[in-house]
């Protein structure tokens, strides 16, 4: 199996692309209780995305709005932004820059530098290339699902309440899944 580059890329297109957050989502899930998963969002984010000639060489960089955590239940979501976990009144924004895209398989591994509540740690998320192509409005539009799961406390998310049976309420582990739209900036 060869490695996917730029030129295998169908209708790949070089270019400075802005995330349309209306049509992309940065969610994720994390194991309660130990018996099933919590699932969530976040409502407002901004973000860049640059294609270089070759795709290997382009970059990311993504403000998230830590104060637009949205698990569907009012009293979690004030729960979550609290001292207990997250402290969106003192760490209001994370954010995201890529450090490097490698060929992995038929898809990509895209490295970056993760910032949450102040910490800064390296991730890898396994991205996949949807595609590239016009819109109904006369522009232009890309596509991208990427991957990975951290561990919270790499971020100073310390919360550890354990259950009488083993385990802890929140798991240390936290799933999360981008399907990001792109809309390419005017030259």
């Amino acid at each position: 199996m060869s490695a996917p580059s730029t030129t295998t890329i169908p209708n790949y297109i070089a270019g400075t692309w802005d995330i349309d957050a209306t049509h992309s989502v940065i969610a994720f899930s994390v194991r309660h209780m130990m018996v099933s998963k919590v699932k969530g969002r976040f409502d407002q984010f901004a973000g860049e995305i640059v294609t270089a000639d070759n795709f290997e060489d382009s970059s990311v960089s993504t403000t998230i709005d830590a104060t637009s955590i949205n698990t569907g239940n009012d009293q979690r979501d004030g729960h979550i932004k609290s001292a207990d976990f997250f402290e969106v009144e003192t760490h209001p924004e994370w954010t995201f820059r890529s450090t490097g895209i490698t060929a992995k398989g038929d898809d990509f591994v895209l490295a970056g530098d993760l910032t949450i509540k102040g910490a800064t740690k390296p991730v890898e998320l396994a991205l996949e290339v949807g595609g590239f192509g016009p819109d109904a409005w006369g522009g232009t539009r890309c596509g991208f699902t990427a991957t990975t799961t951290i561990n919270r406390s790499d971020f100073g998310v310390d919360i550890s309440l354990p259950l009488d049976g083993g385990g802890v309420v929140v798991s240390e582990k936290i799933g999360i899944e981008l399907e990001i739209e792109g809309v390419l900036r005017a030259s």
